[in-house]
């Protein structure tokens, strides 16, 4: 079974850096694009950095210069290093990993973790 886990989230000051994590588990073959998500309470949620397979990584205009998207793919693991945080980035961030293939299925898949939360606050 496919599971995906989000971490790394927290209270931190303003100005502050956190890293999350996105673990990707199960008999992978390979994973496709890896988005990382958030939603603040009482809005929609937001697309906050697309990681495709390689180095090309595509952020929302407030995240670039302050959040890097990276992914081991060997881990099956992304990551999202945030920087200068600020108070409006508080939110449950969410990964969602697309086009998951398994050994033994000829089906790819697509999975959504739990979220996790982060706040930004003096």
């Amino acid at each position: 079974q496919v599971q995906l886990v989000e971490s790394g989230g927290g209270l931190v000051q303003p100005g502050g850096s956190l890293r999350l994590s996105c673990a990707v588990s199960g008999n992978i073959v390979s994973i496709g694009t890896m988005q990382w998500y958030r939603q603040a309470p009482g809005k929609t949620r937001e697309l906050v950095a697309t990681l495709d397979r390689g180095d090309t990584v595509k952020y929302m205009d407030s995240a670039k210069g302050r959040f890097t998207g990276s992914r081991d793919d060997a881990k099956n693991t992304a990551y999202l290093q945030m920087t200068s945080l600020r108070p409006e980035d508080t939110a449950v961030y969410s990964c969602n990993a697309d086009e998951i293939r398994v050994y033994g299925d000829t089906h790819s898949k697509n999975i959504w973790g739990r979220g996790t939360q982060v706040t930004v606050s003096s």
